[in-house]
């Protein structure tokens, strides 16, 4: 039994692929010094590769060039995103700025009605104080009346004595 090594496969596939592509006589060939239009323009190539050599490396390298123009295509999909971040952005920090005027302004307007409700007080202790004093004032003369009307008369008290 005879051990086949990676490099006796490789000829047994590469025989193979020669073999069924010498079957295809009735297409035409291509000529190999030219460069294929679906090749990427950064590869070229060598002298005495074979045909097999050549269509593998195309295959491979035109995988690498799709891969490459998905991620050239994911940068752009990354820009873009970065140009929304940027506006939103820009659009937060402006309701931002919007938000803080109006806790500016419910700021004022708590100051008014605190000095109103302080105002308002201030006036109610003033009426306060003014009725107190209205009602201090009344008090007196009508005390004094009293008094008069109090004592006993003289006359009077005699009279209910008898």
């Amino acid at each position: 039994m005879t051990k086949s090594t990676p490099s006796d496969s490789l000829g047994v596939i590469e025989r193979a692929i020669q073999a069924g592509m010498s079957d295809s006589s009735n297409r035409p060939t291509r000529p190999t010094d030219e460069t294929d239009p679906t090749m990427p323009n950064y590869v070229e190539h060598r002298e005495g590769v074979t045909e097999i050599g050549k269509l593998s490396a195309e295959a491979v390298v035109r995988e690498y060039e799709a891969t490459a123009k998905e991620i050239e295509s994911m940068g752009i999909d990354l820009v873009e995103r970065v140009k929304a971040c940027e506006a939103m952005t820009r659009d937060t920090l402006q309701v931002t700025q919007e938000l803080n005027e109006i806790a500016a302004r419910y700021r004022k307007e708590a100051k008014r009605v605190f000095e109103h409700i302080e105002n308002c007080s201030l006036l109610v202790a003033a009426a306060r104080e003014t009725c107190g004093e209205l009602k201090d004032k009344l008090a007196i003369p009508t005390r004094l009346g009293r008094l008069g009307t109090d004592r006993p008369d003289d006359n009077n008290d005699l009279q209910s004595r008898d």
